[in-house]
């Protein structure tokens, strides 16, 4: 199976493990499971370290290549593909960085690993 990570996730996975669900962290570890982390994640985690949201999360985004790296995961780029499916994305649901891993987890046939339920409503296939 190929997994997309959820921003919280990928936060979880490499510095908090406990608070992952045990399906989460059984798909993440297991060696069949092709596991990606998208670029928007990486800006979402800015974003909020920026404005003083989410000041935990600096240690993994100043060293997130490495934290990849040691997880095993791999880095998904953001398409013209991506984007537009994002943006014309019918559903109520308007976090853009949801919308954007929805919309590369139902493009390139990944499930979306995510302890968010109301990213379900934009289509992707998920687990928690």
């Amino acid at each position: 199976m190929r997994l997309l990570v959820d921003t919280h996730v990928v936060f979880w996975a490499t510095m908090e493990p406990a608070r992952l669900s045990q399906a989460a962290r059984a798909a993440l570890e297991s060696e069949q499971h092709e596991v990606f982390v998208s670029v928007a994640s990486v800006w979402e985690i800015a974003i909020k370290v920026g404005l003083g949201k989410w000041p935990e999360a600096r240690d993994l985004l100043f060293d997130f290549e490495r934290h990849m790296d040691d997880a095993g995961f791999d880095l998904l780029t953001i398409t013209v593909a991506h984007a537009r499916a994002a943006g014309l994305m019918a559903a109520k649901h308007r976090d853009p960085f949801d919308r954007i891993l929805a919309a590369q987890a139902t493009i390139d046939g990944l499930v979306l690993v995510t302890a968010d339920s109301d990213i379900a409503t934009l289509g992707a296939a998920c687990i928690w």
